[in-house]
């Protein structure tokens, strides 16, 4: 059974926003990692750590990011064969290089202005460290902003290579045998270990890996360590060649639960082998280590494929509300980082339980930032550089209306 245009639209819509979104609750749980022997591994150390929270923190990070960039690569298809290739470059300029450029140098200098504000407080008085010095280049601090940047290296990535395949595959034999192989992983428990296994490899390779950690992030040089390379560019190529086949949503609709269940089966076996606290040296027992390496990315894709199920179950119609969130949670996640550090330094020494001030955190940056969308973003210049052209709620729901018709089998790369 084919997708339907909703389908394609407001489920996945849903998903990539709830990724974005699922990142500030992510950072906002760092400040209360414990931490292993004494060992700072945040910015802010709170005085009430959470065992709770290091599992979220884990949990969230073991599929957002897969979960972000599939999506990322089935939308740039899509625009792709929308606008052609200039059109797309164009396009990406805008929504991506734009806001990359624009944004970076004021949101690390308001990271650098809380981050003197939490050494102060944390030093409760004593001198504080000397500043670390700077390696140099390729070291760069990106922020969380390194997904845009890394975008721009998966747009070139696959650019590249489709241009490769058109030239070489003229009849489309490769094409049609690449699109059996692809539907064939989207639905098989098979395919999900042949997808796993590249980034399991790699991860297994990499010296020193943390399987608390998951993929290592690469957010502090502008060459991205090889796991994120090959976990991100996988999950955006595959979401690449999924809309290709659309049908393939409805199989992943219909699998919704039972891979969610899968993923969170690989989940506890991760958690069995490294424990569920932070932990800043490898197990040392290779085969825990195998385990965990392979472990995490099938609860990636599993959970990956499984969210995305259940939204196309569950969120395949227009809702204003969630296409309003949508639409925020670029600009969310954008800017939330400074601040949800100071408010991190604020709570830290009061001697609140960690529920209270990590709904504390939350319940105050999430009203701030989607004011400042309200009133500084959505009726800008600003939203429609990062979000296109509005449309108003009475046309899109004249167009969610509309009789759904039976979407291509399959498209050209």
């Amino acid at each position: 059974m084919a997708a339907t245009p909703n389908e394609r639209l407001h489920a996945l819509d849903a998903v990539r926003g709830f990724a974005l979104l699922a990142g500030i609750v992510f950072h906002a749980t760092v400040s209360f990692l414990p931490t292993p022997a004494g060992t700072p591994l945040w910015i802010v150390t709170d005085s009430h750590p959470s065992l709770t929270l290091a599992v979220l923190f884990r949990v969230l990070h073991t599929f957002r990011m897969t979960t972000f960039f599939l999506i990322a690569g089935f939308f740039a298809h899509m625009s792709f064969h929308r606008r052609g290739l200039r059109g797309f470059i164009a396009d990406r300029a805008k929504r991506i290089v734009a806001p990359l450029v624009a944004g970076w140098p004021i949101i690390f200098a308001l990271i650098v202005v809380v981050t003197i504000w939490a050494a102060v407080s944390m030093a409760h008085g004593r001198p504080l460290p000397p500043p670390p010095k700077y390696p140099g280049f390729p070291t760069f601090p990106l922020t969380h902003l390194w997904f845009l940047y890394v975008l721009l290296w998966l747009y070139a990535a696959t650019l590249a290579l489709r241009a490769a395949v058109v030239r070489l595959d003229a009849n489309g034999r490769l094409r049609a045998v690449l699109d059996r192989a692809v539907k064939a992983l989207a639905t098989s428990p098979a395919g999900l270990l042949a997808l796993a296994a590249p980034t399991a490899a790699v991860l297994w390779l990499t010296p020193h890996w943390l399987p608390w950690a998951g993929v290592p992030t690469p957010d502090s040089s502008l060459v991205p360590n090889p796991p994120a390379s090959i976990a991100y560019f996988s999950a955006f190529a595959f979401g690449w060649l999924v809309h290709r086949q659309t049908d393939i949503l409805a199989a992943w609709r219909r699998q919704g639960a039972a891979n969610l269940t899968l993923g969170l089966g690989f989940l506890m076996a991760v958690f069995a082998v490294s424990g569920l606290a932070p932990a800043l040296q490898p197990p040392s027992n290779p085969a825990a280590l195998a385990i965990a390496a392979i472990a995490s990315p099938l609860a990636a894709w599993s959970l990956t494929f499984g969210l995305i199920g259940v939204a196309l179950r569950y969120l395949d119609g227009f809702s204003p509300a969630r296409r309003y969130i949508a639409d925020a949670s670029y600009w969310l996640y954008l800017i939330h980082i400074p601040l949800v550090m100071a408010l991190q330094v604020m709570v830290a020494p009061l001697d609140w339980p960690w529920p209270v001030k990590f709904v504390a955190i939350l319940a105050v940056a999430f009203p701030l930032m989607f004011a400042s969308y309200q009133l500084l973003v959505r009726h800008s210049f600003i939203g429609a550089i990062l979000n296109g052209p509005r449309e108003s709620p009475s046309s899109a729901k004249r167009r969610a209306a509309k009789p759904a018709s039976a979407a291509p089998q399959s498209v050209q790369p």
